[in-house]
């Protein structure tokens, strides 16, 4: 079935191959990507979409001593496989299996670990400048998404690209363009033509000629611009620097081959327009790309998904509150920074079109664009995971934090997401939103407590974050009616004795099971900043071990937040802080990383009982 597949253990395995056999190639490595995703799950369009590229790019470099940079890295299973990974794709995203996103320790060809999107052309950069600064022929190519190019990041490299003038290629994958036949075929033409070293060397030769007359350089210059405007729309990149060629049809391997090993005999920065089609050569992913971006396993043949469970994910409770919200106050303007699907604000922007703002790729700009919309009385909630929002710190506290604008953060994936690793999780929002002056954060422990403190984040007069797990919580139906929360307080969930555990959001039903063992009291703290200070100090005088549980790094966190309350009031209390560990955690399945650190029932239990042996078994004193 896969003849030509089956024998590709490297790079250097598919450079012996004749280019009239890689479409051949082509057919087999999309069978097998759609048979393996099938199977494990992860991004399925993405990577249809660039198989043809994927090829050329090995076939024409000399990889890893050529270095590719795949921007944010959900199209690299193709490039996974043609670099001795095939064995391995039955275990992607699964714990000791490979990751979804290219990571430098997993593989040699994997130059740059992603994840995050617009950061290929930097780095790509780097490796070009590192590379003529020692001498190597090495050479650097950045491969990025029309999505990406949204990143403000991405212009930045370009603007420095061509300034430092090193051997760069940047190549644009645009998937949001549809080629028809004759301009496709005259594309093709003039990007042979305007790759190719005769080109180069007639453009270098004539500006060497012109020089002495510069007014009619700058004409001829003027006249070669204009030439290429009429036929593609790179002026915007030879205006940074780069010699534009494209764009191309990214399905067609003799065209991409020859083009890519034209352009690997230029000098200076290259950039590259080719144009590809999510979901190509699968019906199912051609018609719903969007479907089929990240899709959980489904049958190849007919493309359905096996339905799960019947409970409202935290992110369906996120989308049907922002729905019900704009129907009851017209301030209400939905941002998201291109999660729309994602994110769960789908129906708001059907619903609310003239009220749904899609940013693209762009969280710092997302953030003080509702701020923006704040200070002219609107009311900005802005859905963002908290991986992503991790971008656009300095305008959290710049923009918004300072000036106490009422801008709301729907910060979805807190905590740990499973087979999405370590780029993904969110593991860190607690501890580096509760220092900003001014914040108030939120964590709900379960679907209706969560509507409840989005309806309570959006009425307050400053900034606020409600912070929600991926997947489904614990299964209580959100009610209908919205009311707001008293901000600061806490609830006691279980009354006990002796051992107080303070839970902070998606902890409270692990931390509700430890404590039956020790018949110990249990407080939702809902709140990080402010904390219900008077509640934490009245469990602290009437027991004598409190322990703080959250799915936040224990660094900076919550339980952080609980220890400083204890010393400014004086109170000596013994503390245990729990929560993930001070190390990424790889990709794997969800339950079972929590479990791996100590953040299910049988973990909280195991941790007091070691406390509770300490404090029994103290260590002797060296004299």
């Amino acid at each position: 079935m896969y003849s030509l597949l089956n024998a590709i253990n490297t790079p250097d395995d598919l450079r012996r191959l004749e280019r009239k056999q890689l479409p051949q190639l082509a057919h087999e490595l999309r069978q097998f990507l759609v048979e393996s995703v099938s199977k494990t799950g992860g991004h399925l369009s993405s990577n249809l979409g660039t198989v043809e590229l994927t090829i050329a790019l090995h076939y024409v470099f000399n990889t890893p001593h050529d270095r590719l940079v795949w921007d944010v890295g959900h199209q690299t299973y193709a490039h996974k496989i043609l670099t001795g990974r095939r064995e391995v794709m039955n275990r992607l995203r699964m714990a000791g299996g490979p990751s979804g996103f290219p990571k430098r320790d997993e593989s040699t060809y994997d130059a740059f670990g992603a994840g995050h999107s617009s950061t290929s052309i930097s780095a790509a950069l780097g490796m070009a400048v590192a590379a003529k600064l020692s001498g190597s022929d090495s050479r650097a190519v950045a491969i990025i998404g029309d999505g990406a190019m949204s990143g403000g990041m991405a212009f930045e490299a370009l603007n420095n690209a061509g300034a430092i003038d090193a051997n760069l290629l940047v190549i644009l994958n645009d998937n949001d363009m549809s080629i028809s036949s004759p301009v496709g075929a005259l594309n093709n033409y003039l990007a042979k033509l305007m790759s190719g070293r005769f080109y180069a060397a007639v453009r270098r030769g004539s500006e060497k000629v012109l020089k002495g007359m510069p007014p009619v350089l700058e004409f001829a210059k003027r006249t070669e611009e204009h030439l290429k405007g009429m036929v593609t729309p790179g002026t915007l990149f030879e205006e940074f620097g780069f010699n534009y060629i494209g764009p191309i049809d990214g399905h067609d391997l003799e065209v991409l081959t020859t083009t890519l090993d034209n352009i690997r005999q230029l000098e200076g920065p290259q950039f590259l327009h080719v144009v590809t089609q999510k979901g190509k050569g699968y019906a199912h992913a051609e018609e719903d790309c969007v479907l089929y971006h990240g899709v959980g396993k489904f049958d190849p043949l007919s493309g359905i998904t096996p339905k799960t469970g019947g409970k409202p994910s935290y992110t369906e409770v996120f989308g049907g509150w922002l729905c019900d919200m704009a129907a009851r106050d017209a301030r209400l303007v939905g941002i998201t920074p291109a999660m729309c699907e994602g994110s769960g604000m789908a129906g708001f922007a059907q619903e609310y079109p003239e009220r749904y703002f899609d940013v693209g790729i762009a969280e710092q700009h997302a953030l003080t664009f509702a701020a923006g919309l704040a200070c002219e009385g609107l009311r900005p909630v802005v859905a963002i995971y908290s991986t992503f929002l991790q971008r656009a710190y300095d305008q959290l506290i710049h923009d918004i934090a300072i000036q106490n604008l009422p801008v709301m953060l729907a910060i979805d994936r807190a905590g740990l997401v499973g087979a999405d690793g370590a780029t993904h999780a969110g593991s860190f929002d607690l501890s580096y939103l509760r220092c900003i002056p001014n914040m108030t954060v939120m964590a709900p422990a379960d679907e209706n407590e969560c509507r409840q403190m989005l309806y309570t984040a959006f009425h307050m007069d400053g900034p606020a974050a409600v912070r929600y797990p991926r997947g489904c919580g614990p299964g209580v139906a959100p009610r209908k009616e919205m009311q707001a929360l008293p901000v600061g307080k806490g609830e006691l969930r279980r009354a006990g004795r002796k051992i107080a555990i303070l839970s902070f959001g998606s902890m409270l039903a692990p931390a509700l099971a430890a404590a039956e063992q020790f018949d110990a009291t249990v407080a939702n703290m809902r709140f990080v900043k402010p904390l219900d200070e008077e509640l934490i100090l009245s469990l602290a005088r009437e027991h004598g071990l409190l322990v703080t549980v959250e799915e936040n790094t224990v660094q900076g966190g919550a339980g952080g937040a609980v220890a400083e309350c204890l010393q400014r009031h004086g109170v000596a209390a013994p503390l245990l802080q729990l929560g993930l560990p001070d190390v990424f955690l790889e990709h794997g399945d969800p339950v079972q990383m929590l479990a791996a650190c100590g953040l299910n029932a049988a973990g909280i239990a195991a941790s007091i009982r070691r406390r509770i042996a300490d404090a029994d078994n103290p260590p002797s004193r060296i004299p």
